[in-house]
């Protein structure tokens, strides 16, 4: 009896978690079904009201039909309908004019998640972040944290390193990394840094890009009898690339570029696979010294150099700098650009 107890107290526990399964799956079914249908039913509120009132002869006035409206929704509605939520579900048909966009992104971002997209400047810096929302599946607060952190702005600034030829594939890296989790103070050592990487290997690795794994830190490497050793070892799952990371103190040195290049001739010969990209390299500097990283073209040796910063400076010096470091980046771009023109026209 005790044996026939038991095995009918198990069945009973199996049956309650797959049923609990069901109704779970169905919940979250119904919870998406029912996202999806708010975000479109804002979507459209928003453009009706944008076009016929706003975009038409009524514009004049058309402010305080938005004001009148809001309160008559919400004494039908309920506060969600009101004149701030109104001029967002505007803003929201505005930005993204396409329907069938915002059905298809509404299956896996919410309207919270839209809101903290709405003030964004651009629309490719809106597409961006909708796309790292939903393919790393981040939550309204993942998705405000990385907008902070500058994600898109910092990707511009690292892909206007690498125009033209290049081994290094473009969205692949950050410039700068922003390190501020490790909780590391102004002083610290490279192997610290290092250390700190490894604790917090999930940060490191989403704030490095999508799909990257970890492979070996101190990767040993025997050329001519001398023992080398590579600070951290990834791999990019996407890309199929090995990624080398040396970690530096101060500003970037030229030297630097010569023992990368050394890993990753290693790495090609000795530890890449059948089917992979050739590995590619990023080098951590406190300063990137960016006129240097243009003439020496490492880009396309297949290696980027990357500032890390411990923390975030204030929001304004961060616009500043950022705003410095890509007007600088555009600058070098276009006077690339008017010397192949001129060497174009030369040759004809």
């Amino acid at each position: 009896m005790t044996e026939i107890a038991r095995s009918s107290g198990e069945a009973e526990r199996d049956l309650l978690a797959r049923a609990s399964e069901v109704i779970e799956e169905g919940q979250a079914a119904v919870a998406r079904q029912a996202n999806l249908a708010l975000t479109v039913t804002f979507w459209r509120l928003g453009r009706l009201v944008s076009e016929e009132v706003l975009g038409s002869e009524r514009a004049a006035y058309g402010e305080q039909i938005v004001v009148s409206l809001g309160r008559q929704l919400v004494k039908q509605y309920g506060r969600s309908y009101e004149e701030k939520n109104l001029r967002r579900m505007i803003q929201f048909a505005q930005q993204f004019p396409d329907e069938q966009i915002v059905v298809s992104l509404g299956r896996q971002l919410s309207w919270t998640h839209f809101r903290a997209l709405l003030p964004l400047k651009t629309a490719e810096a809106r597409a961006f972040y909708a796309q790292e929302a939903m393919s790393q599946g981040l939550s309204v607060r993942g998705l405000r944290q990385l907008i902070a952190r500058k994600g898109y702005e910092r990707r511009e600034i690292a892909n206007a390193q690498i125009v033209g030829e290049t081994a290094v594939p473009r969205d692949v890296f950050r410039d700068p990394y922003l390190l501020d989790f490790l909780g590391l103070e102004d002083t610290f050592l490279e192997r610290d840094l290092e250390a700190a990487i490894i604790q917090d290997m999930e940060a490191f690795l989403l704030e490095a890009g999508n799909g990257f794994a970890f492979v070996e830190r101190h990767k040993r490497m025997i050329i001519d009898d001398d023992d080398y050793h590579l600070d951290l070892l990834f791999f990019s799952r996407p890309l199929r690339h090995l990624v080398a990371v040396e970690l530096k103190i101060g500003k970037f040195k030229a030297a630097y570029e010569g023992q990368m290049k050394l890993y990753l001739k290693w790495l090609d010969r000795y530890e890449r696979r059948e089917g992979e990209e050739s590995p590619i390299g990023l080098i951590l500097c406190t300063a990137a010294s960016r006129e240097q990283i243009e003439l020496l073209e490492m880009h396309k040796d297949g290696i980027v150099v990357a500032e890390y910063w411990t923390a975030l400076p204030p929001k304004a010096e961060l616009q500043a700098r950022i705003q410095q470091i890509y007007e600088a980046a555009a600058e070098r771009v276009a006077r690339r650009e008017l010397e192949a023109s001129s060497e174009r026209e030369d040759d004809e």
